[in-house]
């Protein structure tokens, strides 16, 4: 006679909550906003942290726009998915073709795509990322 298997779930494990998509969108337009203002050149900041600075909030905006586009994953696993987003956006810059490189010429394409890699910014992205997964965590608690 077969014996019948029954999983049961991990008694401590409660599903993560879903986030709000309002205040998802809401951040990241502030960070983009934020962003934008860091490299605008108005704030008197130095080089390194205007350019690093300003990926990491990029970084973080893509980790609200994971957060807001999934809002019932975890903070992990959207982490993740960020990370291999900003990451992968930073490796294509090794590939050049004339059709990609006509979008990065312009001003949307270049912020979203970047033009040069430079693999600081794979640390920046990171520690973007971690910023905005550690704050969630903090106040999902």
């Amino acid at each position: 006679m077969p014996r019948h298997l029954h999983i049961r779930p991990a008694r401590n494990y409660a599903p993560p909550s879903s986030r709000s998509r309002l205040v998802y969108a809401s951040l990241a337009v502030a960070v983009v906003a934020t962003g934008l203002l860091w490299r605008s050149g108005l704030i008197p900041l130095p080089q390194w942290l205007s350019n690093y600075g300003g990926d990491a909030l990029w970084a973080l905006m893509v980790f609200l726009g994971f957060g807001f586009l999934m809002s019932r994953k975890t903070t992990g696993m959207i982490a993740l998915l960020a990370l291999t987003f900003s990451w992968g956006v930073e490796f294509s810059q090794l590939y050049h073709a004339p059709w990609i490189d006509s979008i990065r010429a312009t001003l949307p394409g270049r912020l979203v795509l970047g033009n040069t890699f430079n693999w600081p910014d794979l640390v920046a992205y990171a520690l973007g990322i971690a910023v905005g997964a550690v704050v969630e965590m903090r106040l999902r608690d």
